[in-house]
């Protein structure tokens, strides 16, 4: 009677915590773009296959095995170990939590389907203690039951993604008179698209892909649910993980504007080089028709040194404008933001723009789209009331003042090497407290990973006061770079997470300070 007891205990906590394990390995798989190579790589990455729980579990399972121990002993550790696993993830708060998308909900119930099966398997030729044992087993193979799932539904997906993708085409033709803009860029292509959209609704009827909705299903997903039957423009951002991902967007969207706002790096996990960053960037320009206009900037060299031959190309700079046709001068900041003339083919004279934004980013983001306006036949003063008009688009450069007097500059989102150094320079000119950086630095950066979190330390020596380094996945390497100074030993300090750093913020922080938050690390790098 105990024997049975502890086993349907066991039996029923494991049930009840292979609900959250499932979720939680679906959440990770989701975050993972449901590709099975970037999944495993991260499972492989992150330490997750040695975890607590799964070690809790093997232990647990072998308690069960063991013929030499009562089989109630092992029932009682496992479902101790479930219990506390399964309070563990009831309690654990992610960044980005699990959207029960349509297609999550598929991958989740097969999971549970195969789950069934093998415990029906196990219970029916090996009783209460084989269905046990078996609970407890795949709490510790669950990333089996996921990619399985994944796998027996493809050919689901692919039906319904293709009929998607018809609706799509199908909404598209129906308007021959949208005029689609591309934007994509190793960075810098979400600001871009807001201040352009923000720009030509001066003007148009303007759609724009929301969020980060820049994969071919996200740019389905905005045709589908967003875009009007009046609109006149329609500026979608393109984003790409490998080779050929923003030539399937432009099959589908056939862009007569195409705006790449930078090549740099950024992903080279699976791009590898650089050569194939651009070379998937240009896709877009690529695909534009004979009388179509490219929009490059001529501020990353790899950009500047790619010739545009298929359609008219457009070049504009903030530092090396030596080669570009529109050029941005006389910069000047203030608390109030941004002040800087934009000159070049179609301005009788320089056009003087002010802006609620600062970074010298910022300011080359807003001339792409100022360039695109002027030649879609918006008029100088709409757009200098537009630009005037811009807010800051959250996570991305962001100041905000706190009621107690501290400023706080949040580069949050995605960070990259020539992003980051744009960001610092900021950090480097305010004035009337410290400067405080809060970085865990940058990540999929491939064999560069290291060297550039190594400059990225360095140069957060040269513009802070104080640093925190935030996490384990790049601490050595901003640490080395920061060691080189000018900044004191006594004012870098290394946290293992964001909860640590606020903390110690807390008990720091003084009217006038100014604080830099750095990137921060999605829920698959912690």
């Amino acid at each position: 009677m105990i024997t049975l007891a502890f086993a349907l205990a066991a039996s029923v906590l494991a049930v009840a915590d292979m609900a959250a394990v499932f979720a939680r390995d679906l959440m990770m798989f989701q975050q993972n773009s449901y590709r099975h190579d970037r999944y495993i790589r991260w499972f492989e990455q992150s330490g997750e296959s040695t975890s607590l729980g799964r070690i809790f579990c093997c232990v647990a399972l072998m308690f069960m095995l063991v013929n030499r121990l009562p089989f109630f002993a092992g029932a009682a550790v496992a479902a101790a170990v479930t219990a506390w696993q399964l309070v563990a993830l009831l309690r654990r708060k992610y960044k980005k939590p699990l959207v029960w998308t349509p297609r999550a909900r598929r991958v989740y119930a097969v999971m549970w389907a195969l789950a069934v099966i093998v415990a029906a398997v196990f219970g029916l030729t090996l009783g209460l203690r084989g269905l046990a044992c078996s609970l407890v087993g795949m709490l510790v193979v669950s990333p089996v039951f996921l990619l399985a799932a994944n796998a027996l539904l493809r050919p689901v997906e692919k039906s319904i993604n293709k009929k998607y993708y018809d609706e799509a085409a199908s909404i598209l033709a129906s308007m021959p008179s949208l005029k689609v803009v591309g934007v994509t860029g190793s960075y810098g292509k979400t600001s871009t698209k807001h201040y352009l959209a923000r720009i030509l609704q001066e003007q148009f009827s303007v759609t724009m892909t929301p969020g980060s909705f820049n994969t071919t299903m996200g740019v389905i997903r905005t045709v589908r649910e967003h875009l009007r039957p009046y609109d006149e423009v329609f500026v979608c951002e393109m984003g790409a993980k490998q080779p050929g991902d923003i030539k399937e967007i432009c099959d589908l969207v056939r862009p007569s504007v195409g705006i790449v706002t930078a090549v740099g790096e950024q992903h080279l996990e699976s791009f590898k080089t650089i050569e194939n960053v651009r070379d998937t960037k240009f896709e877009l320009v690529d695909s534009l028709p004979a009388d179509g206009l490219a929009v490059v900037n001529d501020d990353f060299p790899y950009a500047a040194s790619r010739p545009v031959a298929n359609a008219e190309c457009l070049r504009y700079a903030v530092s090396n404008t030596g080669s570009a046709d529109y050029a941005a001068s006389d910069i000047e900041y203030s608390p109030e933001g941004t002040s800087f003339s934009v000159s070049g083919p179609g301005l009788d004279q320089p056009l003087r723009l002010q802006t609620k934004l600062v970074g010298e980013c910022n300011i080359s983001n807003l001339m792409a789209a100022v360039i695109v306006a002027l030649r879609l036949g918006v008029p100088v003063d709409k757009i200098r009331y537009a630009v005037g008009q811009i807010e800051q688009v959250e996570h991305r450069l962001n100041i905000k003042r706190t009621p107690g007097g501290v400023t706080i500059i949040d580069d949050a989102f995605n960070s990259n090497p020539a992003g980051s150094r744009m960001a610092l320079d900021v950090l480097s000119r305010m004035k009337g407290g410290r400067r405080i950086v809060v970085t865990p630095g940058m990540i999929e950066l491939g064999d560069r990973q290291h060297a550039a979190n190594e400059e990225l330390g360095r140069h957060a020596a040269r513009c802070a006061d104080i640093a925190v380094v935030v996490g384990g996945y790049n601490r050595d390497a901003i640490l080395a770079g920061l060691a080189a100074g000018p900044i004191k030993e006594e004012d870098i300090h290394a946290v293992d997470s964001f909860a640590e750093a606020q903390k110690l913020l807390g008990g720091m922080l003084r009217p006038g300070d100014t604080v830099l938050y750095e990137n921060d690390l999605p829920d698959t790098f912690k």
